[in-house]
């Protein structure tokens, strides 16, 4: 039994186990709701607290980033301000540029449609003058036709070509050859020979030309293409590069009329010309070659070259014929010599096995002469003995 005080009136009273726990658990029941209440209110006074000291930062943080928000969009309004300012002032200067440059431009194509009028009208007047020439010369060339026999006025072209060429030879053709061709040794001959050479007279073209033409009024009309055979051959034997018909044939041909005609594809490097291309075609193919004329140089150079090498193999094979016919002479020679001398050895051989034998014979005689005595002479012969005898007596 447990003896309790009773705090308030000072009774004492006794109670079982079974009370005393019932007190107990009731006194701290009411000390833990009392204490767990007390704890409650601070816990709420010191969230309350918390929360409110939170959201103040909270406020403060979210002022502050409120702040540097505005700072950076006042910044950008500045910036986005500046930026179309710049923007305006490049789009006015772009703008500006670019009318300038259509008022250049505009200015370009003004010039240049004047300077295109004008080439075209230079070239309308030159064409012009170039068609009133060649109507000039047409003109020219059907009423020396009207006046000139067949054989004149093919000796007319000539004459023409001859003296186009020799206005201009003191100038432009000083080292060149142009001459009729009177070489008919081979039953056919062109009408002159064109040859050009350089300072050292090294020739770095030929031309070959013909000159044909016949008048209006001749029963039998001659094409160009009936002469190209004859004019290829003439080229071939008179060792020419190129070959040039001069023609008036087919005077209304579209073909020969446009300019120079090239025939390579028939007879190689030939062409066809009018009278007025008969310049212009040698200084053409002259031009042309002198590009080449320092391949041609080197090439000269070079077979000269060659034919010096074939020179120089050539005196070393006669040197080595030469040399082997007196090497088989000299060695014929020197074997018959060294026959005689293998003669000659055996001939002194022998005597000198003769002279050997000679001498071991006086060898021998000789040691036969010193073994000679006076005793061995007078053995068995007293009358030496005695003469002997008396010659010691005597001495």
């Amino acid at each position: 039994m447990q003896e309790i005080k009773c705090p308030k009136c000072g009774e004492v009273f006794q109670v079982d186990q079974a009370g005393y726990a019932a007190i107990v658990k009731q006194v701290r029941d009411t000390e833990f709701n009392k204490e767990l209440s007390e704890r409650e209110g601070l816990l709420k006074e010191r969230q309350q607290t918390a929360v409110k000291l939170a959201q103040a930062e909270t406020a403060e943080k979210l002022n502050e980033k409120l702040s540097e928000k505005e700072k950076e969009i006042a910044e950008l309004k500045a910036k986005l301000l500046a930026s179309e300012t710049e923007k305006k002032l490049a789009v006015t200067e772009a703008v500006a540029y670019k009318d300038q440059e259509i008022i250049t431009l505009n200015s370009k194509i003004h010039t240049s449609e004047q300077e295109a009028k004008l080439k075209e009208q230079n070239l309308k007047e030159s064409y012009e003058l170039k068609l009133k020439s060649k109507d000039e010369e047409v003109a020219f060339y059907k009423d020396l036709k009207a006046k000139q026999s067949t054989k004149m006025v093919g000796e007319t072209l000539e004459q023409h070509c001859e003296i186009e060429f020799n206005r201009l030879r003191a100038t432009g053709f000083k080292n060149a050859y142009f001459e009729k061709d009177n070489d008919a040794r081979s039953g056919s001959k062109g009408d002159y020979i064109f040859r050009d050479f350089d300072d050292n007279r090294m020739e770095f073209i030929s031309i070959m030309f013909e000159m044909k033409n016949e008048m209006d009024e001749t029963a039998t009309k001659h094409k160009n293409e009936d002469f190209l055979k004859e004019l290829d051959k003439d080229r071939r034997e008179k060792n020419c590069e190129y070959a040039v018909l001069v023609s008036l044939l087919e005077a209304d041909s579209e073909l020969y009329n446009s300019g120079i005609v090239d025939m390579s594809h028939r007879y190689e490097k030939m062409y066809v010309i009018r009278p007025q291309f008969f310049i212009p075609m040698i200084t053409l193919l002259r031009n042309a070659a002198l590009n080449s004329l320092e391949y041609k140089q080197e090439l000269v150079t070079v077979q000269n070259q060659n034919i010096d090498i074939s020179n120089f193999e050539n005196e070393i094979n006669d040197f080595k014929t030469k040399f082997a016919y007196n090497y088989r002479l000299a060695s014929d020679k020197f074997k018959k010599a060294i026959d005689e001398i293998d003669k000659t050895i055996d001939h002194l051989q022998k005597t000198k096995e003769a002279l050997l034998s000679s001498e071991n014979n006086l060898r021998l005689a000789n040691n036969k002469a010193e073994d000679l005595t006076i005793k061995k002479l007078t053995r068995n012969n007293p009358t030496m003995a005695a003469k002997f005898a008396e010659l010691k007596e005597e001495e």
